[in-house]
């Protein structure tokens, strides 16, 4: 096997111009939302200029998948999506679309964390409890339905129990700062 060529277990994306968008795009967000972490500023026209590309890009292509964009450039796809808190409507269509793929093609994971999103910024309770806000110095979920299901839910999805969740979010990022 050539450098750059897939294994014969993978198959070559079938979109690669459209996966290295999507990169750059994530890449984008992601610098912005680490900057914004540090120097305590937040660039709003980033999330803006993605989702109105993120709009033209599925209305043409349809979700992102895997087979189209591959692996990573699909869970970007899904990263720029869940920042699309401004246009909930686009992030439901955007569930709807990911929901109708096989799970072969999109991370259940991400299914959920779309779900809890859409959820939250409709006012409803959130199913997999992905959604967290600083509560007295604490990092704690919102609103949760059925919550004694809640780790059967996650565990269908792929994520860890939501106790080990909250674990790795202090030691990801320490408990959260007072405002």
């Amino acid at each position: 096997m050539k450098e750059g060529e897939p294994s014969k277990s993978e198959a070559p994306i079938q979109l690669p111009e459209v996966s290295a968008e999507i990169d750059a795009m994530a890449a984008a967000d992601q610098e912005m939302r680490q900057k914004a972490i540090k120097e305590n500023s937040w660039d709003a026209t980033i999330d803006a200029r993605n989702t109105a590309r993120m709009k033209e890009i599925i209305g043409k292509i349809g979700w992102p998948t895997a087979a189209k964009v591959g692996r990573d450039s699909s869970s970007n796809a899904w990263l720029l999506v869940q920042h699309a808190d401004r246009d909930v409507q686009f992030q439901e269509q955007c569930l709807v679309l990911m929901k109708q793929e096989p799970m072969s093609e999109v991370d259940p994971r991400n299914i959920a964390m779309l779900e809890d999103r859409v959820r939250v910024n409709s006012n409803q309770s959130q199913l997999y409890g992905t959604q967290y806000r600083a509560v007295n110095g604490e990092h704690k979920p919102l609103p949760i339905e059925d919550e004694t299901n809640v780790d059967k839910r996650r565990k269908q999805m792929g994520l860890d129990t939501l106790e080990e969740n909250i674990a790795a979010m202090y030691k990801a990022y320490g408990p959260p700062k007072q405002s």
